[in-house]
């Protein structure tokens, strides 16, 4: 695996245990949110300071961006779709 690969599975796979929308990650590391979406699916090429910053949002050594999965390992997940659950309906009367 390729060190892009590596670190787009690896920001996707934290951000996705800890619960944290693209979104929120995006704004909390000072970037873009359709530059975040373009790492984590490998197009958008980090600089070492992105990826700096990235770590320390996410409370993580930088290293920790290019561990490689186990063999077999499956991809990360995604976050449930959708922003805010829909409220619920009144019944009229």
């Amino acid at each position: 695996m390729k060190a892009r690969a590596l670190v787009a599975y690896n920001v996707r796979r934290i951000r996705v245990e800890r619960g944290i929308p693209q979104e929120q990650l995006a704004y909390d590391a000072g970037v873009d949110r359709s530059y975040m979406s373009g790492l984590e699916r490998q197009q958008a090429n980090p600089t070492i300071d992105l990826l700096d910053r990235l770590a320390e949002t996410l409370g993580i050594a930088v290293c920790e961006l290019f561990v490689r999965p186990s063999k077999g390992a499956p991809p990360p997940s995604t976050l449930p779709k959708g922003r805010k659950p829909k409220p619920a309906r009144r019944k009229r009367t």
